[in-house]
């Protein structure tokens, strides 16, 4: 019997502007957050003053839909790119 996944480790298609973080391949949202997180700190996006806060480049602004997200809303705008 074949095991379905489902809730968070359950892959998820992430759309074209998140896919520009992470890559097009279906990943669970728990590997989504983990490669949203490597990409802020390779390109060092933490608010120096509040680490909390993540300062959005161009890529990441096309997901979040400003300018600075703290690390609580991040997840809630991430999850509306994938299906």
């Amino acid at each position: 019997m074949a095991e379905t996944k489902s809730g968070f480790a359950r892959p998820m298609t992430p759309s074209a502007e998140l896919a520009a973080i992470i890559g097009a391949q279906p990943q669970p949202r728990t590997q989504v957050t983990k490669l949203v997180w490597d990409y802020i700190k390779a390109h060092n996006l933490q608010n120096p003053a509040n680490k909390r806060n993540i300062l959005c480049d161009a890529k990441l602004k096309a997901v979040m839909g400003k300018d600075e997200v703290t690390m609580f809303e991040m997840t809630g705008l991430v999850g509306k790119h994938l299906s």
